[in-house]
């Protein structure tokens, strides 16, 4: 089984500082992480600037609108340089979603090897078109969407020339509840359109996301903080690095227990086939000639002997030889 891809999700959890987006990476490097993901944008061009924020995200600075909040968690292009080269000093490798079409040719610049694309831009046509001409392999979650609008956006990204394309079924509520994550619609996802799916996950804890490897997901994406108590719009809806750490082992555990999905003894279970299975033995003592009936024979473990699965076989034959009881029968 190949390998699942976890995206550590740093997000804009840096909070705009760059020494904080470096302790992200180094977190996510220690947790096993595959990939650790920021979010790469310039305010300006990303929302306009009289949009109100979301829901989730106005528990802080009430009066503060999307534009202003993003200004504040901005990182500018130098800094995703420096971040990519710290990614490759440590061994992690960097990811970053862009939201408008110039940030999408700045990491195309910097030889990002992957392109996510949030469920925010599932219905953007131009930015579509825009990752499709890179020619590269897209993760594209989907998050607000539904299978038509899934399926127009594979459209776009496809006739541009788009790499294999993966499928990240996601909600985008922050937290989740559990009762509206669906998980089963990644498998509708994959059925769809035949393409690698994955969950990006937005719930408390992070045995959704372990749920989501065992139904066959290939990739997960997962937001991660420093800590939940600092200021800024998704660090209480994120793991801490314990957790983190926590799920990425679980995760690991769970692929390896998928296993190859043939039905077949183990390699560590085939010592105790002959200790575990039941013979046929002598049910009482049985003298030479004597013939073999339900009442003198019964299936016992006995540390090997004749299969019971061949009991019509053996009753009406005749005794060999003496048996005493509990003595495995032999033919």
């Amino acid at each position: 089984m190949d390998k699942v891809f976890i995206i550590a999700e740093a997000g804009v959890n840096h909070n705009g500082d760059i020494r904080l987006a470096k302790e992200l990476i180094d977190k996510a490097r220690e947790s096993g992480a595959d990939a650790v993901k920021f979010q790469t944008f310039i305010s300006e061009d990303d929302v306009a600037g009289d949009t109100a924020k979301a829901e989730y995200q106005q528990s802080e600075n009430t009066g503060e609108s999307q534009l202003q909040m993003l200004k504040r968690l901005e990182l500018g292009y130098e800094d995703f340089r420096e971040l990519k080269a710290y990614c490759q000093k440590v061994g992690i490798l960097f990811l970053s979603s862009p939201f408008e079409e110039k940030s999408i040719a700045f990491l195309e610049s910097i030889n990002m090897p992957i392109f996510k694309v949030a469920s925010s831009e599932v219905t953007n046509y131009p930015f579509l078109r825009a990752i499709g001409k890179l020619k590269k392999p897209v993760i594209l979650s989907t998050g607000m969407s539904d299978l038509g609008e899934v399926e127009a956006a594979i459209r776009v990204l496809e006739e541009y020339g788009s790499g294999p394309i993966s499928l990240l079924h996601c909600n985008t509520e922050y937290p989740t509840p559990a009762e509206d994550v669906n998980l089963r619609a990644m498998l509708t996802l994959g059925q769809a359109f035949a393409k690698e799916v994955g969950y990006s996950d937005h719930t408390v804890g992070i045995e959704i996301a372990i749920a989501a490897v065992a139904m066959g997901a290939k990739i997960i994406e997962k937001h991660f903080t420093l800590d939940k108590d600092l200021p800024g719009p998704d660090h209480q809806a994120s793991l801490n690095p314990v957790e983190l750490k926590a799920m990425v082992e679980a995760i690991r555990r769970v692929e390896k227990a998928l296993g190859s999905g043939v039905k077949m003894p183990s390699s560590s279970e085939r010592k105790n086939i002959a200790v575990a299975r039941k013979g046929i033995v002598a049910a009482k003592a049985i003298a030479k000639g004597e013939q073999l009936t339900e009442d003198n024979l019964i299936a016992k473990r006995a540390g090997g002997g004749i299969s019971p699965m061949r009991w019509q076989e053996i009753i009406g034959r005749t005794a060999m030889r003496d048996f005493a009881m509990d003595e495995k029968i032999e033919i």
